[in-house]
């Protein structure tokens, strides 16, 4: 089986902006942010935020909701695999388990 690969919300405006041909140097400045923290974002290292998402509406189209609906899910899937998450929710259904 194939191991499913997580997507963060940063690659798809990484990849329109490639697409576009804009630097992200260029686009940062367009926007008002660093260089900096666009380049963490885009690169899967920092969150997007609903604010950051409604800039890159504004600025590309791309939907704000999608973004933030992306940023979620994604956060979600690597919750699911942090081993230490693991192992308390285990014992946390066990607990449980017991007590019904």
């Amino acid at each position: 089986m194939t191991p499913f690969e997580f997507t963060h919300p940063g690659d798809v405006v990484k990849e329109e902006l490639e697409y576009r041909g804009i630097s992200q140097k260029h686009f940062a400045e367009i926007i008002g942010v660093s260089y900096t923290m666009l380049n963490d974002i885009l690169n899967g290292k920092r969150p997007v935020s609903t604010d950051f998402a409604l800039t890159l509406e504004a600025a590309t189209g791309i939907s704000a909701e999608m973004l933030v609906n992306m940023q979620s899910r994604y956060n979600l899937q690597v919750a699911r695999i942090k081993e230490d998450n693991i192992k308390r929710w285990e014992n946390l259904r066990k607990t449980c388990a017991s007590l019904l």
